[in-house]
């Protein structure tokens, strides 16, 4: 029954990638990943049925399988955060070790299936060291790309501070539990190693939690928007490199930009925003503010939105205002937002810090 839910699951999750409009690319990978779970789905049912029986070229076929599941994970959350290997070869590189495997398997699939059935029914007699590579290549394959996929993450993570002033409209939370939900079939898999249907009851509730999150999910950013002349090679310093005195000049042009234009008021700023103001490649804008002022530009942009708010706060023109729409006004998006980037830069809440202001 369990490998019927998920078969059933899995195919409505497909139906409902297919018929998605506009898919992205990460849309396309998830969809492939659905074909390869159904596939598995299948091979068990028939395994655990004894329908194998009636298609016998098909006993085997499902033993390469979880070293593709790895793999996907990784392309999956690769293609979500942008960070897929530009040249297609290293992509494929990943299913190498599956297609060795399946290579090492020409012969046993087309055994007579009484010679399967002897194998599978001893637990891999005659192929016994091929099971225990086959274990052990799982098991290696499982850590590498579970690890692989937490490292995209965070370098993601680190990019998204370099570019934008916001985060609460860049979720990582259904990524991180996707990976947790990988860790927790692996675990199901050590637990109760003979036992399919526990196993794949998990793999079902992953197939689900995929289903929920993965058919609504976008790029968490997207590309790198393109500034004004890159197209014809306009962009100032993009090839002369960022000499002490020219990164002192753009700082100085940074720093009036706003402190006189109040650019950080803007919500949904981000560094390309600033860059072309500058006409500056993105990366500079980076380099020029890690090291002047020693941080991220989430960090630089919020210190001004602060700075801002007590300015604002303590005008007595503005003493019927709510912290809130003063928050809202110096460029934060939400309240969450501005409790936690206020309470980074000062130390304190902006409860406290007005109730120890009205004191003075």
């Amino acid at each position: 029954m369990v490998f019927i839910a998920g078969i059933t699951l899995a195919l409505f999750i497909e139906l409902l990638l297919i018929f998605k409009k506009n898919k992205s690319g990460s849309d396309k990978i998830l969809a492939v990943w659905m074909v390869l779970i159904i596939t598995q789905f299948f091979l068990k049912y028939l395994i655990f049925s004894g329908a194998i029986y009636n298609y016998p070229f098909l006993w085997g076929v499902e033993l390469p399988i979880p070293l593709i599941q790895s793999v996907m994970l990784y392309l999956y959350i690769a293609s979500v955060t942008n960070q897929l290997p530009y040249k297609k070869i290293w992509i494929y590189l990943n299913f190498l070790p599956a297609f060795a495997m399946y290579l090492y398997l020409i012969k046993f699939l087309f055994l007579p299936v009484e010679q399967k059935a002897y194998v599978y029914n001893n637990l891999g007699a005659g192929y016994k060291v091929f099971t225990y590579i086959r274990l052990f290549a799982i098991f290696l394959s499982g850590i590498i790309y579970i690890a692989w996929s937490l490292l995209l993450l965070r370098k993601h993570r680190h990019n998204i501070l370099n570019k934008f002033s916001y985060q609460d409209k860049i979720n990582l939370q259904w990524l991180r539990l996707l990976i947790f939900g990988i860790v927790g079939i692996w675990f199901l898999i050590f637990l109760f190693f003979l036992n399919d249907i526990i196993i794949f009851i998990g793999v079902v509730a992953f197939v689900f939690m995929i289903g929920f999150f993965g058919i609504r999910q976008s790029r968490i950013f997207s590309v790198e928007k393109e500034l004004p002349g890159s197209n014809d090679k306009k962009v100032k310093y993009y090839k002369s490199g960022l000499t002490e005195e020219l990164s002192g000049k753009l700082y100085r042009e940074l720093l009036c930009l706003m402190n006189e234009e109040k650019l950080f008021r803007k919500n949904n700023l981000c560094a390309d925003d600033l860059a072309s103001r500058l006409n500056i490649h993105p990366n500079y804008l980076s380099q020029i503010i890690n090291e002047k002022e020693g941080k991220n530009f989430y960090d630089f942009v919020n210190h001004f939105r602060v700075e801002d708010f007590k300015r604002l706060i303590s005008d007595p023109k503005n003493k019927n205002l709510t912290l809130l729409y003063v928050a809202l006004d110096c460029g934060f998006n939400s309240k969450s937002s501005f409790n936690r980037n206020f309470k980074k830069h000062t130390g304190v809440t902006p409860s406290v810090y007005f109730a120890s202001f009205k004191k003075e």
